[in-house]
């Protein structure tokens, strides 16, 4: 950890060491008008990507599911591309398996059939709908009445994606700041003074609010910003369960989605470790990441209408990830929400509400969007 004097200048400062967070200071810290700046990343936490980074899936998603037109769709799709061309480039650890998405009665098949549109409208035109024998032909073990396969999904190391992200951000002149909790931030005219909660007192020009969960109640604490700006948060917990032995599929499997989530799915980690979730779980704070094992249940039931040949007592607790919602359990699921001087007014300050997934997929053109709004 590097020590910052009581009270310093520097030319920026980015709050949020999650994947999202990293990958918009390497974007700054690249970009034109910041080099040979001063540039900060700070992070509450012992580590970097120790929240909600740490707790997902680790799926890099083609872009189906989303609203044409909406940030998480234009920027999956993007940022998709961007992160397997970085991955070839660093050698960092993605397999491209694809996914399975399966209809397990008759009247799902229609909802694939929309979910191919709705790529389609995406920028997404390599899916393609199997009967339930072409599926099996893949998968021996699924079952099914019909699939749509994705070929563009994939998996990623994350924590290596995110020390590479670190190390671009440093060594364009970057410093990455552990342990340092911001307490409050007082906006005025020209300059951004952030206080942290050990009392150094940093200024700057520009700053970006990437800190996930809790983006919003940062927001809150700035003193300048209007309190419109900031949406109310809401914490959607998602428990995953491991599967005990060999993973049955050498793909992703997902159900048809469900409200607030992609149903109870089958994903892969780079080890070929297969595991079930995440499920949606409202809860009121983000702290509650205890995975309740009778929860698994639940999941004994949605995973054999696809895998009918799930033993019992094979699925084990796992942990649980949170999802930044700043929507509430009876709403649609709402976009990302990428603010800046244009929205608020304030010059040189960006918040980022509500990055959940595709987050992780969508990191790098998130970062290239930031860089463009503060170039």
């Amino acid at each position: 950890m590097t020590t910052i004097s009581t009270e310093d200048s520097v030319d920026c400062v980015v709050i949020g060491a999650g994947v999202v967070g990293l990958a918009v200071a390497r974007a700054l810290a690249l970009s034109p008008k910041f080099a040979g700046k001063e540039l900060l990343l700070l992070e509450a936490a012992n580590g970097i990507g120790t929240g909600t980074s740490s707790r997902n899936s680790e799926v890099i998603h083609a872009g189906i599911y989303y609203p044409q037109g909406s940030l998480k769709a234009q920027l999956c799709v993007q940022g998709r591309e961007m992160l397997y061309d970085y991955c070839e480039q660093r050698g960092i650890g993605f397999k491209r398996c694809g996914k399975l998405l399966v209809a397990t009665n008759e009247a799902q098949v229609a909802q694939l059939q929309g979910i191919i549109a709705k790529a389609a409208a995406n920028g997404v035109n390599d899916l393609v709908l199997l009967t339930r024998e072409q599926a099996r032909e893949l998968e021996p073990q699924l079952e099914c009445v019909a699939a749509v396969i994705s070929p563009s999904t994939g998996i990623i190391d994350s924590h290596a994606l995110m020390l590479s992200l670190q190390g671009d951000f440093e060594n364009a002149g970057g410093l990455t700041v552990l342990n340092s909790a911001v307490a409050s931030v007082f906006i005025s005219s020209g300059a951004i003074k952030i206080e942290m909660t050990d009392g150094t007192k940093i200024f700057t020009k520009t700053l970006v609010n990437a800190a996930g969960l809790s983006a919003p109640m940062l927001a809150r604490s700035m003193q300048g910003l209007n309190p419109q700006f900031v949406p109310q948060e809401y914490y959607a917990k998602g428990n995953y369960f491991t599967l005990s032995g060999k993973s049955p599929f050498s793909r992703l499997i997902y159900p048809v989605p469900e409200a607030a989530g992609l149903g109870v799915h089958l994903t892969l980690d780079m080890g070929g470790q297969a595991k079930f979730g995440p499920d949606v779980e409202w809860v009121k704070s983000a702290d509650d990441l205890v995975v309740n094992p009778t929860r698994g249940d639940a999941f004994y039931a949605e995973v054999r209408k696809y895998w009918p040949q799930l033993q019992d007592g094979t699925l084990i607790a796992g942990y649980a990830g949170m999802r930044p919602k700043i929507s509430a359990p009876t709403e649609a699921a709402a976009d990302f929400m990428i603010q800046g001087p244009l929205e608020h007014g304030i010059a040189g300050l960006v918040n980022l509400f509500g990055i959940e997934s595709p987050g992780l997929t969508s990191s790098m053109a998130i970062g290239a969007v930031v860089a463009g709004m503060l170039n």
